[in-house]
């Protein structure tokens, strides 16, 4: 096995995340080759660094993500910080001839990606962005359904990601909330899910959107320390401060093979938790898909008289290389090993994951990827705000 010296950036739980997903990688994709080995943990909080070292098994741990991406026991960054640091620490990264695994939103705006985009190509690094969602073995089976004709010519989309961890209005006032370093709200934050999902599924970039936003809980309780935004204030004397960006979005989506789309995202809604959902429909089918139904896939072919629901199978992705067989679910956390591979799996050559239909092979999500979802946020941000269709 060749080992692969990992730096993670920021240690919480999407770091700790990451850092368990590259250690499920040789498990899971022993042909690969590799094992990641976690080598440096960087974070300002001694108790997650504590954590990184003492729990996950990290080698070194300290507070400067430059001096984890100058160690040279470093092969690759997974890049986990808030929203306003990803630009530079990822442009850094690729500077360094780092590769780099970063979450979502890549900048604060397309601008800020586009920076990251040119910095990576300049390189020649390989890059990897957190668009797990995309890896979900159901996901995976309706893409191959849809490239090989299964669904008939693709007339509309329909995605929405309805999540209620701001539905409290006693929800922390933390970072995700100010522009300076989140940018966008929900649309920055979901929106760029579900932009990057219709487009791998389908096929098709989005190319004008129509925009409508609000923010529903215009003040919110700031914490007494730094606060994260699962934190809940339950003090009615705590002092309260603005939310400057939005909680709640709807737009409608122009796809460039012609289809027409909705697309809805929001943070405070009451009742889903992570309600993620994607309708596809075509003149010769349609298909459903619920992330909260992680392993089900619902179709309907034309005169099949209604849906039917098909169980993950070893059709599905690579669902057989986690479960045995229909019906034994995966979940979230899987989905991430499934990053993790993809994106090793590029940095040492070949791309991993059984062939499609096509002949296209399953990758991971790049930051040109990125860039193209980032291009849809903000049509979307200047469409609420002007009235008007705005092109991607």
């Amino acid at each position: 096995m060749r080992p692969i010296g990992v730096g993670v950036v920021s240690l919480g739980w999407m770091g700790g995340l990451h850092s368990r997903s590259y250690l499920g990688v040789a498990a899971r994709y022993p042909e690969l080759g590799v094992r990641p080995v976690l080598v440096r943990a960087c974070d300002t909080d001694r108790r997650r660094m504590d954590f990184a070292r003492d729990v996950l098994g990290f080698e070194r741990t300290g507070p400067s993500w430059q001096e984890l991406i100058d160690d040279p026991g470093v092969d690759v960054v997974s890049i986990c910080a808030p929203n306003a640091l990803h630009r530079e620490i990822a442009v850094a990264a690729a500077e360094a001839g780092k590769p780099f695994w970063v979450e979502k939103p890549v900048g604060l705006h397309s601008g800020q990606t586009a920076d990251v985009v040119a910095a990576a190509d300049k390189a020649g690094v390989v890059t990897c962005v957190g668009f797990n969602y995309r890896h979900a073995p159901a996901v995976e089976r309706l893409r191959t359904l849809i490239t090989g004709g299964g669904l008939g010519r693709i007339t509309g989309v329909r995605c929405v990601f309805l999540n209620g961890q701001a539905a409290d209005p006693r929800v922390a006032l933390s970072w995700r909330y100010q522009r300076e370093h989140a940018g966008s709200g929900v649309l920055g934050d979901l929106l760029s899910h579900v932009a990057d999902l219709v487009v791998h599924v389908t096929g098709s970039r989005v190319e004008q959107v129509s925009a409508a936003t609000a923010i529903v809980h215009g003040r919110r309780p700031v914490p007494a320390g730094a606060g994260s935004h699962f934190d809940v204030v339950d003090d009615p004397d705590a002092p309260l401060g603005e939310v400057e960006n939005e909680d709640h979005a709807v737009v409608l989506a122009r796809f460039a093979g012609g289809a027409i789309g909705t697309l809805e995202v929001s943070r405070v809604a009451v009742g889903p938790r992570c309600g993620l959902t994607l309708e596809v429909h075509g003149t010769g089918g349609s298909a459903t898909w619920d992330f909260e139904r992680m392993n089900e896939l619902r179709l309907a072919t034309t005169g099949s008289g209604g849906y039917v629901t098909e169980l993950a199978d070893a059709r599905f992705g690579d669902y057989p290389r986690f479960q045995p067989g229909p019906g034994v679910a995966m979940g979230f956390d899987d989905l991430k090993v499934i990053e993790a591979a993809r994106f090793l799996g590029a940095v040492i050559g070949p791309e991993v994951g059984g062939p499609e239909a096509g002949g296209n092979e399953p990758r991971q999500a790049t930051v040109a990827d990125a860039l193209a979802a980032a291009q849809v946020v903000d049509a979307a941000v200047a469409s609420a705000r002007n009235g008007r269709w705005e092109r991607t």
